[in-house]
């Protein structure tokens, strides 16, 4: 895992010479590239990676902030106190599951947003893991009754614009997926409720906050942000498979 994350290629942050932010001919904030160019959002490279791009919030609650900041139930401190003491071992992630939620935003390999403005939506799709694409919905819809939606990884999404801001609501999420990265390994239950709202100050930047509202797991809604960087080169091609033969170095011994 070492050698994997130190051999991925330096990412080209382009953090010393900010342009504003781009925008389509209607006004409208462009979340991609500018015309003719290329790039993506680097969300980070893994947490060993000596270029990893420091994006402070990104993990939600540090683990010496367990008590402070996230307003846990007593079962839901408890989860995420076993998996911080075994490592994360349990990560769906090393089993090529999907990310949803936050911790797309947090994936090594970088997120590209794409905005189908034909149809009224937008893609956030993801390099890492098994390269896994989320659909908002910009059309006006409202979200399904719930009896008879299945719950599925990235829930489902509608969005608004608000001025310069994406905003993002999300129901409909199932339980099979850690919503942030190690070490924390975050709770959610089947009624996660998200809010996220996306905006692009600089050409560089893109800000994003999320409120995570979960009565079953958390006593109220509480709030965490941060930036992440562009990158001008395009997403390097990764796969997870499902045939992934080394789980077992993915993590270090667990703690008796």
């Amino acid at each position: 895992m070492l050698v994997l994350a130190l051999s991925l290629p330096a990412v080209g942050w382009a953090q010393n010479d900010d342009r504003p932010t781009p925008r389509f001919a209607s006004g409208r904030v462009n979340l991609g590239p500018a015309s003719g160019e290329d790039g993506h959002w680097a969300t980070g490279v893994g947490n060993l990676a000596e270029e990893d791009v420091e994006m402070e919030g990104a993990f939600l609650v540090n683990p010496e902030d367990i008590d402070r900041i996230a307003p846990f139930r007593p079962w839901a401190k408890a989860l995420v106190q076993y998996r911080l003491a075994t490592l994360g071992k349990d990560d769906p992630h090393p089993r090529c599951v999907a990310n949803a939620g936050p911790r797309q935003f947090h994936t090594p390999i970088g997120i590209e947003i794409v905005q189908d403005r034909e149809h009224e939506r937008i893609y956030v799709m993801s390099g890492g893991g098994p390269r896994s694409w989320r659909v908002i919905y910009m059309d006006g819809r409202s979200h399904p009754d719930p009896e008879l939606y299945d719950p599925t990884y990235f829930g489902h999404s509608i969005g608004e614009w608000v001025d310069d801001t994406l905003v993002i609501d999300t129901v409909g999420f199932n339980e099979r997926f850690w919503f942030a990265r190690r070490p924390t390994g975050m709770v959610h239950t089947d009624v996660l409720h998200l809010i996220e709202r996306i905006s692009r100050p600089s050409y560089n930047t893109l800000h994003y906050e999320v409120t995570i509202d979960d009565l079953k797991a958390y006593t109220r809604p509480w709030t965490a942000s941060w930036d992440i960087p562009w990158s001008e080169e395009p997403m390097i091609e990764y796969f997870c498979q499902d045939n992934n033969r080394d789980l077992d170095n993915l993590v270090g011994p667990t703690l008796e």
